[in-house]
């Protein structure tokens, strides 16, 4: 009779193999239609350990694929509405006295969660940022002068709307620069926004399933970085990421007056794992130039400061990172 192995072997064996992907995936298109692009993105996401930033207009299940998510791993999830009357106690809990024993004991607050769904983060005011920053960067919360470490798998992915800019506050360099992704989603196709139409209004709601555990979600992190990445190709990405710095001397002259300060370090490790997760994704054991090309979008869009000449000429940092893409050459 075979011994069966050992829970924590056994996870690893299955995520090098690349069977973890696929039931998680079709489980969250049990409940999405399309999205294809935000799904893998928040994968990417939960894979690296890093924080997303959501750009789209109201109504595209942003909400709902991130619950989603958060169900079919088994993950504690909560969602918190930012308000320009929010405090940064209504985030990280407050200190509560007890009259009976004459203590304070802290009222832990929604930060304290494995994903945190910050729905509307630019109409937080300042002091509620910088409180969030705290639990992106530090992964602790400070109560009454004592240090509480947060969930292993926590996770920030914030929201906000394009096109409503009243009563919002513009979010510090600092705090963008913690989201390891911004993701812009648009609307879905017809064919997609007819079979949203028979699900909502005909067929019976989807009980999300179980695929996975946190345990695994931590594995899977491990696995991530065991994925193998060419020395030549990790100069590419430390050249990209300098190309934005100083375009002229990376052939891209005409780039240096639209650029007023380019993407910092972090874009340079965020591409690195992020393009190992991509990898990851797709079953392979290495990573490939178009793992790199696919994710620079989305790591380097909001680590891009453009001068006033980019912005009156309406050159977006997008624009500007595909012509560093398609300027720098491949290994």
């Amino acid at each position: 009779m075979a011994v069966p192995l050992r829970p924590a072997v056994q996870t690893e064996a299955v995520l090098r193999r690349g069977d973890f992907v696929a039931p998680v995936i079709q489980e969250i298109k049990r409940v999405i239609v399309g999205q294809d692009y935000l799904i893998n993105r928040l994968l990417i996401g939960l894979l690296c350990d890093g924080h997303l930033l959501i750009e789209g207009v109201p109504g595209l299940a942003k909400t709902l694929a991130v619950k989603t998510l958060a169900d079919t791993v088994d993950a504690d999830f909560k969602r918190i509405q930012f308000t320009p009357d929010l405090l940064p106690a209504d985030l990280d809990g407050t200190m509560i006295y007890d009259p009976r024993e004459q203590t304070f004991h802290p009222r832990k607050g929604p930060v304290f969660t494995d994903i945190l769904l910050a729905d509307e983060i630019n109409r937080a005011p300042p002091k509620v940022q910088s409180a969030l920053l705290e639990a992106m960067q530090e992964r602790q919360v400070s109560l009454g002068g004592t240090s509480y470490p947060l969930s292993p798998m926590f996770m920030v992915l914030a929201t906000q709307n394009p096109i409503e800019h009243e009563g919002t506050y513009r979010l510090p360099e600092a705090h963008v620069d913690r989201f390891m992704l911004k993701v812009v989603i648009g609307y879905p196709t017809i064919a997609e926004e007819r079979t949203i139409m028979d699900r909502q209004t005909i067929e019976e709601p989807v009980q999300v399933r179980r695929i996975a555990t946190p345990a695994a979600i931590v594995a899977a992190r491990r696995a991530v970085r065991q994925i193998q990445m060419d020395g030549a190709l990790k100069d590419y990405i430390v050249r990209l990421v300098f190309a934005t710095r100083d375009p002229a001397a990376h052939g891209l002259p005409d780039l240096a007056p639209l650029i007023a300060f380019g993407a910092s370090p972090r874009a340079t490790i965020y591409l690195s794992i992020a393009a190992r997760a991509n990898a990851f994704l797709e079953g392979r054991e290495h990573v490939l130039p178009d793992d790199v090309k696919s994710i620079a979008v989305d790591v380097m869009r909001h680590r891009l400061i453009p001068t006033y000449q980019a912005e009156a000429e309406e050159i977006t940092p997008e624009s500007i990172v595909q012509r560093v893409l398609d300027k720098v050459p491949l290994p």
